[in-house]
């Protein structure tokens, strides 16, 4: 009754919830639901394992209600084929109507099958943008019934360079909901979705719960790029009165050594490498060898050693690069002595990129990174001036207006229905 009341699904929803285990809304999905069922556009912004899968499995069943159609009427990106099929089983999980037919598009099975399913009937499509993009191209997936287009994970999408297809796709849309289900909101990630999202709702969703692990002191810089992060770097070390003694954390070894050449020429002597590649570059083989060293106070160490490095005893661990696996970077602060003689401090950079990462371990640890501001002296790294997109000026009255760089579909290029692989090989032999 509870999910009844507070989200107002049907009595079949109810009913599914419960035999799959709910017990009661989360926080996003109260936030969410309302806009979802009204057709508002939404940015939901929420850490992994909220409930933002479920959130939009429902709002999307209570919305087609039953299925049938000609075409699919509800599209949902996810970053690969590990989430296609997590969300495909959602569904399967809360769907009793069976009307509903869902079909999943993934590079790593054949175009062909997947065009024959899209043929056979679809009313959700749960998809990788490359995939979905490709079969589009191949006249396989329709899109003109499409009434609601989900973007899941898509600070991930952004990571993986995937922006092309689901901006396409989007445009390719005349007018449907738009929800965009993110970890983080970032600018990267604001330049795709401001192509096609009308003044969005954002809801954000960040309760960490309490404090999980006793940790040293953090703090965390926001950079636009990789070389503003070696400025920033090479500005803080030339305070040696604070900065005595430091170790800078990479992922690999290359860079390891590409950070070395950036600040050896401001550092003179004071920096050395962890294990170097290089013979000639000065290094360490043991950690302690560096902490009694009054020579060097600076120690780059590379993440791909795959080594426990013993970090008590030394005042400043900065992380350069955010590590792939949470477990490492929360095991370089947790305190691992309450009364340590020596206080330490972790600071770390992030782009925007490495901001999911950084969301991950602040739910780990259950507390937020203080951020820093950056000095007014840093010189930032700008990208080179892009060349203006000329644009066609639109009617402001046009009904299906859906987006600054909406344009109307030609007539003869409409279409209401999907070609299977069979029809497009016939229509190709005619052609001869």
């Amino acid at each position: 009754m509870v999910l009844l009341e507070k989200l107002k699904l049907s009595k079949p929803l109810v009913r599914a919830m419960t035999d799959a285990g709910y017990l009661g809304p989360k926080e996003i999905q109260l936030k969410t639901m309302s806009r979802i069922l009204g057709g508002q556009d939404v940015i939901s912004v929420a850490p992994e394992g909220s409930g933002k899968t479920t959130a939009y499995v429902l709002g999307s069943l209570m919305r087609l209600k039953y299925g049938l159609e000609e075409a699919p009427r509800a599209l949902v990106l996810v970053p690969d084929k590990d989430h296609v099929l997590a969300v495909i089983e959602r569904f399967e999980l809360l769907n009793r109507n069976q009307t509903i037919r869902i079909v999943g598009l993934y590079p790593e099975a054949g175009m062909e099958s997947q065009m024959d399913a899209l043929a056979d009937g679809a009313d959700i499509v749960v998809a990788t943008p490359d995939r979905a993009r490709a079969i589009y191209l191949k006249l396989g997936l329709n899109l003109n019934k499409i009434i609601i287009f989900i973007v899941d994970d898509a600070a991930e999408i952004v990571k993986r360079g995937m922006q092309l297809p689901v901006a396409e796709l989007a445009r390719s849309i005349v007018k449907c909901q738009h929800l965009v289900f993110t970890e983080v909101l970032h600018d990267k990630l604001h330049l795709l979705i401001d192509q096609f999202m009308i003044q969005p709702a954002l809801i954000e969703v960040n309760d960490l719960g309490e404090p999980k692990l006793e940790t040293i002191d953090q703090l965390l810089y926001k950079v636009p790029d990789f070389k503003t992060k070696v400025n920033l770097l090479n500005l803080l070390l030339r305070d040696k009165d604070v900065f005595s003694k430091v170790v800078v954390f990479v992922n690999t070894r290359l860079t390891a050594e590409k950070v070395f050449k950036s600040l050896f020429k401001y550092l003179d002597k004071d920096i050395a490498i962890y294990k170097p590649l290089f013979f000639d570059h000065p290094g360490f083989d043991l950690i302690d060898d560096f902490k009694q060293t009054d020579d060097t106070r600076v120690l780059l160490i590379a993440d791909d050693l795959k080594e426990s490095i013993q970090l008590d005893g030394i005042p400043f661990i900065f992380h350069l690069e955010i590590p792939a696996e949470v477990e490492t970077f929360v095991g370089r602060i947790v305190k691992s002595k309450p009364n340590a003689e020596i206080e330490q401090m972790a600071i770390s950079f992030s782009t925007d990129i490495e901001l999911a990462l950084i969301k991950k371990i602040e739910l780990a640890i259950g507390k937020i990174l203080p951020i820093a501001e950056l000095p007014e002296d840093l010189v930032i790294e700008k990208d080179k001036p892009k060349k203006a997109i000329k644009t066609t000026k639109i009617s402001q009255d046009t009904e299906t207006l859906s987006g600054a760089a909406f344009h109307p579909k030609k007539e003869s290029n409409a279409k209401d229905y999907n070609y299977s692989s069979r029809e497009k090989a016939k229509m190709k032999f005619k052609n001869r």
